[in-house]
């Protein structure tokens, strides 16, 4: 048994993660970054929790991008194939629920 306090866990690069659990063929990690992630299609779903910071969360679908502010406890969900990209406005940390080994 552990407590994790989010806010307490820096990473040394971008998207660095503490990995949580792994349950089945889905990975728990938490991220903290500072910098965006890459323009990306998951292959299965992902569940996105803002922990503390705040994102902005770009969605491209056929040529057109929209964009979401997310604050913390807000919770984006990406179905297999929405492509999409975080740009944390300073530093943020982000709760990934997804499939082991999705980019």
């Amino acid at each position: 048994m552990r407590i994790i306090n989010p806010t307490s866990f820096t990473g040394t690069t971008a998207w660095d993660a503490l990995d949580i659990e792994q349950i089945g063929t889905a990975t728990i990690r938490l991220h903290w970054t500072d910098q965006p992630y890459k323009w990306h299609i998951n292959d299965g779903p992902e569940v996105f929790v803002v922990l503390d910071g705040h994102v902005l969360m770009h969605c491209r679908e056929e040529s057109q991008i929209t964009q979401h502010s997310l604050s913390p406890g807000d919770i984006f969900h990406a179905k297999d194939g929405d492509e999409h990209v975080a740009h944390p406005q300073g530093p943020a940390r982000v709760l990934v629920i997804e499939r082991a080994g999705s980019i």
